[in-house]
Formats: structure tokens, sequence, C-alpha cells
């Protein structure tokens, strides 16, 4: 079924609660919709919205808002070892990995809590405390527009890398994701790099499925604001990774900086929320943004009534202040129209 708003208020569609308009709105239920959807009811640009977490408005749409509502998750192979599941683009990302802990499936437990929609995830290859989406991503389903219909992309090409894919540049508005593939071991395989993790499982009882999710969702909402509470879009800012000899400068001043592994062996990456709260950012604010006060990663709406311009000029003073510092820039994760 297709539903169609037009000139409608976004704000209750982004998380960061920003107040702009949308010409219009099209949601769909069924990948049968988007023939109609695109023969009839798109005549300009369109974009594909999910569930607004990753994303901060600057402006009026005046193009055409595509939201997947397909919230089916159904199992298409289960052997001995594995499970594999094809989840609807529509389905709350926590939801599934709720759906998944609950039936002893191991892979995506350590990306509890994230919000978002299960469509939106390939795109960011999001990821939380040693593990990223395209560890369990068997493949990805699609619309293309162009050619009137659906393509299936394996995961080897999907250019996932750190927050990144291939939905992200060459494929970005070329395609809607309507569904993704996930194949979930039967085995226990907890992974378990954060101290603050090992320790809130441990107390718990142990490396459990259940105990691992119960300990990231609990570090999670000690440490970040509530999108229904406080208009924010997560992490905004990437973690740097920086080249091996910058590093060891760095590390010979600031002995007690957080850094991690990377493929590359000549790379490094550090923290960014780190180097923004040694900047003494972390709780600061300005106007209408700010800081969090326990997470410096995250921006928010502190008083309901950002615009996403003003949180732009906010970011952008944020990285300025350490580059000054530290000699790094640190990136936007989140996507700015």
């Amino acid at each position: 079924m297709i539903h169609i708003f037009e000139n409608i208020d976004i704000a209750a569609r982004n998380s960061f609660h920003v107040h702009q308009q949308a010409s219009k709105i099209i949601e769909f239920d069924t990948n049968s919709d988007l023939a109609e959807i695109f023969t009839n009811h798109v005549s300009k640009e369109w974009m594909a919205l999910g569930g607004g977490n990753n994303v901060l408005f600057t402006k009026d749409i005046e193009f055409t808002l595509i939201v997947p509502k397909n919230e089916q998750i159904e199992i298409i192979s289960d052997t001995s070892e594995s499970t594999t599941v094809r989840v609807g683009a529509g389905v709350e990302w926590d939801d599934f990995v709720e759906w998944c802990v609950k039936r002893q499936l191991w892979g995506v437990e350590n990306l509890s809590l994230i919000p978002g929609k299960v469509g939106a995830a390939p795109v960011q290859n999001i990821g939380a405390y040693g593990v990223e989406a395209k560890d369990c991503i068997s493949c990805v389903e699609m619309y293309f527009p162009e050619q009137n219909n659906f393509i299936t992309l394996a995961a080897e090409h999907c250019g996932f890398g750190y927050r990144e894919s291939v939905f992200k540049h060459s494929l970005k508005g070329r395609v809607i994701i309507t569904a993704v593939e996930f194949r979930l071991s039967k085995t226990p395989q907890p992974k378990l790099e954060y101290g603050d993790v090992i320790r809130q499982v441990e107390s718990l009882g142990g490396a459990t499925l259940e105990n691992i999710r119960e300990a990231i969702c609990s570090i999670r909402r000690s440490k970040l604001p509530d999108t229904a509470i406080t208009g924010n879009a997560g992490s905004f800012f990437k973690n740097p990774i920086v080249d091996r000899n910058i590093f060891d400068a760095l590390i010979v001043k600031y002995p007690n900086m957080p850094h991690y592994p990377t493929a590359d062996s000549n790379k490094v990456k550090l923290a960014a929320g780190w180097l923004i709260d040694q900047c003494g950012l972390k709780g600061y604010s300005e106007g209408n943004v700010g800081v969090h006060d326990r997470q410096a990663l995250v921006l928010i709406n502190t008083t309901g009534k950002a615009t996403g311009c003003q949180v732009i000029e906010f970011a952008h003073k944020v990285q300025k202040i350490v580059f000054e510092k530290f000699g790094i820039e640190i990136d936007t994760e989140v996507n700015i129209l």
C-alpha cells in the first residue's frame, strides 16, 4: 500500500527534531508499490529516507522523500551452524537485534540499541563495540528506478569500510534498499574488546547473548541521549584514522589517548569523542546547540529550537578547535541535506 503526504513538517521524521517542510513524502509497503510510485508519483528528484536518525536537514525539501515500511523478518535458510534471514528495510534495527538474541543467533548483539531502520544499516555500515553490520550482511536487495528493476548486491560488492559503502557513493540517490540479508551464527562468538563492555558482561554473569545485549543497552543508555527527549543524530563525528607516524607523535604527548588498530598496520584509529573532550567541549553549548555532557561525539538540539544550519555552524567550530589542538581533522558522520 502507498501512503502520500504533501507539504508536511518533518520534525517528527528526523531525530534532530529540526523543523523543515517536505513537499512530498511517499511511504510504501511492498516492492510492487515502487513501480507505481515512480510511474505515477515521482516526477523529479527523490531520496530514500529511513528513520531519519543519521540525517540533518538544513533547508526545506523540494524533492520527494520515499520511505520503506516493510517490517517482515523471514528465515530463508537454516543449518546446524547458521541462519540466514531476510529483513525488510522498514524494520527497526534494534527490534531485529532483539529478534536475533531471542533466537540465540550471534552476530549483531554488539549493535544493540543503535537507532534507525534496517535499510539504513548497510548505507552507513553501522558499527559499535568492535562489530560492524558488514560482518553479518550477506547481500542487499534494492530497487533501481533508472532501469525499473530489482537487483541484489552481494556483500563483497557493497564497498564496505569504516562508516562507508557503495550506497554513499556510486549508488547514492540511485537505488532504494528494500531488504537486507544477514547470515547469523548459532555458535557463540562473543566479541568483548572494550573494557566497559567486558566489565558489565562479567557483572551480569558471563558472555551470553542476553547479557551482552543487556550490558550494551545499559552502557548506551548511560552515555547517549534519548532522541525522543533530546534531538540528536547519535555520533555526529567519525573516529579519525591517522597515519602511524602522526599517532606516534601524539601518543608521546598524550600517553592516555585511546587508540585502536585498523586493517592497515600503518594506520591507527583514534577516538573523536576523547579529542573533543580534551578540548573542554563536553557539555559546552551555544544558543540552541551543544555537545552532550556524557558523550562528546554527540551534538544535541539543546532547546528543541535548533535549525540545521545552526547545528552545522556549531559542528564547524568543534572541528576547528580539535584541529587547532591536535592537528587532526574530524569528519562528520551525519548525512547533511
